[in-house]
């Protein structure tokens, strides 16, 4: 339960704390002076630091599972304990490559986004 508990809280945390620089709006002056794209490079900078934080925090837990079922098939057979690791390894290389596929697909929208060209 804790675990759980503090996977919720390293997810909840960062997104209360950010809510605070999304809730200022700026005056009537202010958007009437902004291009379009200035607030579409906005929401694109928040939806990639929320979809990027949900993807770390889905690996994360799916890696932790990962670990925890190789240690209990270690724990239960000591004699097939390389096979297991092996196979927990290669299950962990490719969980971290999905995040830095979602890593540089993030970094793609947020520093040379394909769809601005649509925006005007």
């Amino acid at each position: 339960m804790k675990n759980k508990m503090r996977c919720l809280l390293s997810v909840v945390l960062p997104l209360l704390a950010s809510a605070v620089a999304w809730a200022q709006a700026p005056a009537a002056a202010d958007a009437a002076a902004k291009p379009a794209s200035l607030s579409y490079f906005v929401w694109t900078t928040v939806f990639i630091a929320v979809g990027f934080s949900f993807t770390t925090a889905l690996a994360a837990l799916g890696q932790g599972m990962a670990v925890r079922g190789g240690l209990e098939g270690i724990a239960r057979q000591p004699e097939a304990s390389d096979k297991i690791q092996i196979s927990m390894l290669l299950g962990l290389a490719f969980i971290e490559s999905l995040v830095l596929f979602a890593l540089f697909i993030h970094i793609i929208l947020l520093f040379a986004n394909p769809f601005i060209k649509y925006l005007q």
